[in-house]
């Protein structure tokens, strides 16, 4: 029997604002995206994650070796919705492919290599989730093998991408953010090509984290509601056009701010984006700029602001910084909804932060230890594990629906420095982290309060993902006796609904995606070595 724990109280009195069918208030969709859903990096401009299909719940084992994936690799962040109805965009750390989706298809149409990355194999794709990683000296020297003496230095390439409503792919490696499209529009087997292309370096200046050689570093990518391109960088944020021709660039005016996550944005152009300390312990900022259709500002008279938050140590692996592991969620779309943004916090055991979006309300009250009136509550996170747990810390963003918020444990003890081989790793060769929590807004107290927890269940490196539509969330963990799989736990209970099950097989580490699924039930399942459709009966 899975055990969990319901604050029975909490849910009960919380029950109409918990309830999907109850808050699914959406935010409002961009039209320069290819899609109000999969258009941009976790799922929508706000970074919710979350979706309103209805999903399959059972529990199935499901061979990988059966299935054939989109290749690409070795991450392949999130596959993103065509304007092209059936058709989807694959993007990787080393090409962007179009995939035929159409009925119950998963074939790649054509693909093009990402500029300024390398194609790996298919033959180097199948030897990293071939390996039987058990040892920490052996798996590095595998990785390294095929990968180069840096398998980390492959990311950020790909990482963060979106689709426009010209059905045009942006995404980066290096400096170079590519716009990516059909060299015919109207006849899809005539393949793909770059249609245009922007050195972020002419306009981004270099910076260092542990001062080594400066350079320009690309975080994050999401698109202003009139179409322009929003590029987040180490020290600060550009702003370009869809025909990739002139930016401008904005710092955060601290060298010793970093930011190491992307950024979120709302219909009326407020920019939002936090930033860790590179020394220890310091606090980190939340920005909130605001795109006024011709400039970045930071104006508080254009609606932008910046508050501090709590700061801790650099972890020992999966995250990195001393700041949040989120990138910031937004909360609150409807005309009588508090309108919040969310990260978690830096503390070696992170709290869940929400900042107000915009005015500070009248009945705000003042939070205590809270180092700016911004913040309308933080709340320690205890995802079900032990208070002696040194670390209780998440790299992946909040999940976000109606007023509920989903938090994961992503820290374990000892890892490697490299992400790559750390990913890895983490799992067949290292106890995995565990540890996850539903934390609810009442708008009537302004504050958080713990729907439940599960000190049990295993979310290591990929982004989890609610559905409305199944009533769920669902994290990709891995256990020594199942091996890898994707759990769906109730939203309103935490109880295990649902099991897809891969076995020891490395297919089935996520390394760093976002999970997703198809509006028809089927699971879009972001692997090591490419998407797979996965048939959910």
């Amino acid at each position: 029997m899975n055990i969990f724990r319901q604050n029975t109280v909490v849910l009960l009195s919380f029950s109409l604002i918990t309830c999907f069918a109850q808050a699914e208030l959406r935010p409002e969709r961009n039209p320069f995206l290819s899609a109000d859903i999969y258009g941009v990096t976790h799922i929508n401009p706000a970074k919710q994650n979350s979706i309103p299909y209805k999903i399959p719940l059972k529990t199935q084992t499901v061979d990988l070796d059966t299935l054939t994936p989109v290749w690409g690799g070795p991450v392949n962040n999130a596959t993103y919705a065509s304007t092209e109805s059936g058709y989807f965009w694959s993007v990787s750390t080393d090409r962007v492919a179009l995939i035929d989706a159409r009925g119950k298809n998963w074939k790649m149409v054509a693909d093009i290599d990402l500029p300024g990355a390398t194609r790996k194999s298919v033959d180097t794709l199948n030897k990293i989730v071939s390996y039987n990683y058990q040892s920490m000296k052996e798996s590095e020297a595998h990785l390294k093998a095929l990968l180069g003496e840096s398998p980390g230095s492959l990311m950020p390439a790909g990482v963060y991408a979106l689709v426009s409503n010209k059905d045009l792919v942006y995404a980066n490696a290096g400096t170079i953010v590519s716009a990516i499209g059909r060299v015919d529009p109207k006849d899809i087997s005539k393949g793909l090509e770059v249609k245009a292309q922007f050195d972020t370096a002419k306009i981004v200046p270099p910076t260092s984290v542990f001062g080594e050689t400066a350079r320009v570093g690309l975080v994050g990518m999401n698109m202003t509601y009139d179409g322009h391109i929003v590029i987040g960088a180490l020290n600060g944020i550009a702003v370009v056009d869809a025909d990739l021709k002139k930016g401008q660039f904005q710092s955060f005016e601290d060298d010793n701010q970093l930011a190491t996550n992307s950024l979120a944005i709302d219909s009326k152009g407020g920019i939002y984006v936090a930033t860790g300390s590179k020394k220890p312990r310091l606090p980190g900022v939340m920005h909130k700029f605001v795109w006024t259709g011709g400039k970045i500002s930071k104006d508080a008279k254009d609606g932008a602001w910046k508050a501090q938050y709590d700061g801790g140590d650099w972890p020992p692996a999966i995250k990195a910084g001393t700041g949040t592991g989120s990138t910031p969620t937004l909360m609150g779309f409807g005309e009588d909804e508090d309108k919040l943004v969310l990260i978690t916090d830096g503390s070696n055991r992170m709290k869940l932060v929400a900042f107000w979006r915009d005015a500070i309300p009248a009945d705000a009250r003042k939070v205590k230890g809270a180092l700016s009136p911004r913040i309308a509550d933080q709340k320690p996170v205890t995802a079900g594990i032990s208070e002696q747990r040194a670390w209780l810390q998440s790299e992946q963003t909040i999940i976000v629906s109606g007023q509920g918020a989903f938090v994961v444990n992503n820290l374990i003890e000892e890892g490697h420095p490299d992400r790559i081989i750390d990913v890895m790793t983490v799992g067949p060769v290292h106890r995995p982290p565990s540890g996850v929590e539903k934390i609810v807004w009442d708008p009537k107290e302004n504050r958080f309060y713990s729907a439940w927890t599960r000190g049990d269940v295993v979310s290591i490196s990929m982004v989890p993902l609610a559905s409305s539509g199944a009533n769920a969330v669902f994290v990709n963990g891995y256990s020594v006796k199942d091996g890898w799989e994707v759990t769906g736990l109730d939203w309103n209970t935490g109880a295990t609904v649902s099991r897809t099950i891969f076995g020891h097989n490395n297919k089935g580490n996520g390394t760093y995606a976002i999970l997703q699924f198809l509006e028809d039930g089927d699971m879009l399942f972001n692997s090591v070595i490419g998407p797979y459709r996965i048939r959910l009966e």
